[in-house]
């Protein structure tokens, strides 16, 4: 995995600095999300993925397997909220783990949830589809971020999904199987997070 972790641009001391969030680290609020083409790619490739589905007959990047990740969905809609957060992570997690390099045949890609559930994925490929199912099932886009961090105990970048659920953060991890509260892992450092429509830089106290 190559998660994109060092080369964002740097701020002015004087930047305005939210309170301490995710994983107790302050937060500074960015609106321009043109500096990640992998992310604006995703949301827009995924839209058109979305259109009605063809011949089931084919086997790459297949639109049928859409509709079995819908009809998942539409499954546990009547559930409430915390069951479902479960269920999908869950659902994602099942799916083996695959290097971008094996797949694609580049260090980084960011997968559409089509091409997830058709090739697997790695990390961020993970929090992608859990952010997509749960918005399609209802929860705001505004409460769920795609947080990359850098994993103090194995020393490399991850991906996860936060939520925020009331006055807490979750957490949904290819590495965790239950949904935790953020503040109950400790070997997680945040660098940035993205959302549909701002991103944040993840600042030490």
């Amino acid at each position: 995995m190559a998660l994109w972790l060092f080369s964002l641009p740097l701020f002015a001391s004087n930047q305005p600095v939210q309170t301490a969030a995710l994983f107790g680290y302050q937060q500074l609020a960015r609106d321009n999300l043109a500096i990640f083409p992998q992310w604006l790619s995703v949301l827009e490739r995924h839209l058109k993925e979305l259109a009605p589905a063809g011949d089931c007959r084919e086997t790459r990047f297949n639109q049928c397997y859409l509709k079995h990740w819908l009809a998942f969905l539409e499954a546990i809609q009547p559930l409430d909220e915390a069951e479902q957060v479960r269920r999908v992570n869950q659902y994602a997690n099942e799916k083996p783990y695959v290097l971008d390099i094996e797949n694609y045949g580049i260090e980084d890609y960011w997968a559409t949830p089509q091409e997830f559930l058709n090739n697997s994925g790695d990390c961020e490929d993970y929090a992608i589809i859990k952010m997509l199912s749960l918005k399609k099932l209802g929860i705001r886009a505004s409460r769920m971020r795609v947080v990359v961090v850098q994993d103090t105990n194995l020393r490399v970048a991850h991906a996860v999904l936060s939520l925020n659920v009331n006055r807490d953060i979750m957490i949904l991890d290819n590495q965790i199987k239950e949904v935790i509260s953020h503040k109950n892992i400790f070997h997680y450092v945040p660098v940035y997070s993205v959302g549909e429509s701002q991103w944040w830089m993840h600042l030490p106290n």
